[in-house]
């Protein structure tokens, strides 16, 4: 049975909506310890890109220090713009055919048990890069055969082939966000397509009955809370088993306003609401990313090695 509808009551801890002053529960230690300088150090002399860098992630001081990170890969300049990301747009390098081996190198020296892999857009590739996310996995599984792989994929603008390459790879968990309610695709995503996201869900699941999928959602770009609790359905019904839901922050002035600041309580409330839909697991929080704390969705979804 699907969850009823909740509209919380306002709460009077809650800022005004479109402040632009973060709350107080948003507030993180800047970075700096020994584990990030090394860290940012191997990443720089591996020729790597990291998400948690280039898209201006909250929590990497956290997850460095605990030797955690999303790689990028496929290059740092993104080929769409969307209207919430950080990540720079415009041409990209051409395409780098050493660079699995040097992420597998990586996460070797970095101790992984779970790594995350995801990308930039890359339109102007005749598959968007799904070969590159294919070697990534299987150079990993050659050297790593205890690390799980967690990719998280662009859409490849619904190329079926792009999809099926990286499914047949084998990755432990296959991650495409949502992001946003479908109203909003057009404004905040525009390259991209409401329904295509969901299509490419459900064709992962149908290629491979037990591969685990996963999405995550962006709250605060001014979605009604029912919207939210709309889009969420849509997900279980691709049947999506794991779900992160975080707190939009603004990267510049260029970028979309924040239209609202979600609580702590209101975050717990939508797990709350996540877990009665039927999703494995949910993530959510004001700092939740799709790869914080990934090793432990993982584990608690059971998709860990």
């Amino acid at each position: 049975m699907a969850a009823p509808l909740v509209q919380l009551s306002p709460r009077a801890d809650r800022p005004p909506q479109g402040d632009q002053r973060k709350p107080s529960w948003l507030k993180v230690k800047a970075p700096g310890g020994p584990n990030y300088l090394a860290l940012k150090q191997m990443m720089r002399g591996l020729k790597l890109h990291t998400v948690c860098e280039e898209a201006h992630c909250p929590n990497i001081g956290e997850c460095w220090e605990h030797h955690a990170a999303t790689f990028m890969i496929l290059g740092d300049v993104c080929t769409r713009n969307c209207a919430y990301c950080a990540v720079a747009h415009g041409t990209p390098a051409p395409l780098d055919l050493e660079e699995p081996g040097r992420l597998a190198e990586a996460v070797a020296q970095m101790g992984l048990k779970h790594v995350v892999i995801t990308s930039v857009d890359r339109d102007d590739l005749p598959h968007g890069g799904a070969e590159i996310f294919a070697a990534c996995i299987k150079e990993i599984r050659l050297q790593l055969p205890q690390t799980s792989v967690e990719v998280l994929i662009p859409d490849f603008k619904g190329d079926p082939e792009a999809l099926r390459l990286v499914v047949d790879a084998r990755p432990d968990i296959l991650n495409h966000n949502l992001e946003t309610i479908e109203r909003l695709y057009r404004i905040a995503r525009p390259g991209g397509r409401y329904s295509r996201a969901l299509e490419l869900l459900r064709r992962a699941r149908t290629l491979a009955p037990d591969l685990m999928t996963k999405s995550g959602l962006i709250c605060g770009l001014g979605e009604e809370w029912d919207e939210l609790l709309v889009a969420m359905r849509d997900l279980r019904a691709q049947d999506v088993e794991i779900l992160t839901l975080g707190q939009y922050l603004r990267p510049s002035a260029d970028h979309l306003p924040i239209a609202r600041w979600y609580t702590p309580d209101e975050f717990a409330e939508l797990k709350r609401l996540g877990l009665a839909m039927g999703f494995r697991h949910v993530e959510a929080g004001p700092l939740v990313r799709s790869s914080y704390h990934a090793w432990e969705q993982a584990a608690a979804a059971g998709a860990a090695r």
